[in-house]
């Protein structure tokens, strides 16, 4: 598998049309946003004291998904919805300077990790010459990858709240999250 293979840039790649890049749609997008913004007058503190960990597929809207407002949480997330050295960093901020006290994990069917595995590093390295200071940390069972996160949620010494720590797996065809069990 080569990870180097010619792919279309969008953030440099210029629409035929209208000359812009990805990038400046978002930013005429913006300008648009910003007519209309008004200060919600919120603090960063999420008013539901829940942090959410996610995969960063573009296929989940969680606020939609899960019928959260502007304000409501905190949203965290990477490639697979692991929970690494990063994740427990920010979900450390978001509890102990920032009040949160629930945790929920959300991976997802037909996730790109389920494919991959830690010789995707050695082919970067090998292309790159420089070895990645990260792990993949691709997984073959989304349960039990579920399972693995909500452990190092629970057990991470910088985490004032471990009590109210759930996992889910959301099915992209249908919009509906299965709760896995953690390990007893």
């Amino acid at each position: 598998m080569s990870i180097s293979a010619p792919q279309p840039n969008p953030s440099t790649d210029r629409d035929a049309r209208t000359g812009e890049t990805v990038t400046d749609s978002l930013v005429e997008a913006n300008r648009a946003y910003a007519e209309k913004f008004t200060d919600p007058g919120m603090d960063a503190r999420p008013v539901r004291r829940v942090a959410i960990v996610a995969c960063m597929d573009a296929r989940l809207d969680l606020h939609e998904a899960l019928g959260l407002e502007l304000g409501d949480c905190h949203t965290i997330r990477n490639a697979g919805g692991v929970v690494t050295d990063d994740i427990i960093r920010s979900l450390t901020i978001s509890q102990r300077a920032l009040g949160t006290q629930s945790v929920v994990l959300i991976h997802h069917t037909g996730c790109g990790l389920l494919n991959l595995t830690e010789d995707f590093r050695h082919e970067l390295e090998e292309e790159v010459g420089q070895r990645p200071s990260w792990a993949v940390e691709a997984f073959r069972d989304l349960d039990a990858d579920v399972r693995q996160s909500m452990e190092r949620v629970r057990t991470s010494p910088f985490l004032l709240h471990t009590d109210d720590i759930r996992g889910f797996v959301f099915d992209v065809t249908t919009g509906l999250l299965r709760e896995v069990t953690p390990r007893t």
